[in-house]
């Protein structure tokens, strides 16, 4: 079941300054990120949680939360490789 949530390409992020950067491989991996490092609360990174809650629970697909993902990291300016 894992591999649906899978991205079909990473998306790269540096979560702070001084921190190496992470390749996000799927959806679990972007939904740890919102919930620990992303403390600002806007409607991107609630969007993001609320996709990628969706395709937890089978009622979306992983290309969806991706996007939101990527959204909600270039707004939080971690984003480094999409």
């Amino acid at each position: 079941m894992t591999g649906l949530h899978r991205f079909e390409r990473a998306v790269v992020v540096q979560v702070g300054r001084h921190s190496s950067e992470r390749i996000v491989f799927d959806v679990n991996q972007a939904a740890a990120i919102l919930i620990s490092d992303l403390h600002h609360r806007t409607e991107k990174r609630r969007v993001a949680m609320d996709a990628c809650l969706q395709v937890l629970r089978g009622e979306a697909h992983s290309p969806a939360a991706r996007r939101a993902f990527v959204a909600a990291a270039l707004e939080a300016k971690i984003l480094r490789s999409d």
